[in-house]
């Protein structure tokens, strides 16, 4: 998995560290920060580096997890978002991305390598350029 880069959005900062720390193990490039609008920065600053969004929905002041995959999901429209919350998966039909997953916190860290893993599984292979 490495070269994947997961972009993890996430304010609590032990939850963000440990996430940080086993997708680190599970050979992802990680990229964490712990607000809506870090994470906008750190995507337009290099949009084709990542190839999936882990975000939690509520980010204290600002845009929230589901602004922050709409924000993403309209430079690619088929990057993996994965969200995590304690209290906003009932409204994850109506506010979430397309094809998305959505973890109920507290969660265990396996689910979340398993829900990212099997969206990059689940993405069509692009043609290799020559």
């Amino acid at each position: 998995m490495s070269n994947v880069a997961v972009l993890v959005v996430e304010d609590e900062a032990m939850i963000l560290l440990d996430l940080e720390s086993a997708l680190e193990e599970a050979g992802f490039d990680v990229v964490g920060v712990a607000s809506a609008s870090a994470a906008i920065a750190a995507f337009d600053k290099e949009p084709d580096r990542f190839k999936a969004l882990l975000s939690d929905i509520r980010l204290g002041p600002g845009p929230s997890g589901w602004e922050v995959a709409r924000h993403v999901r309209q430079a690619n429209p088929t990057i993996p978002v994965v969200y995590v919350s304690g209290d906003s998966a009932g409204q994850w039909g109506a506010e979430g991305a397309p094809n998305s997953i959505m973890i109920a916190k507290p969660f265990f860290i396996p689910q979340i390598i398993t829900a990212i893993s099997t969206l990059l599984n689940e993405q069509v292979p692009t043609e290799a350029t020559a």
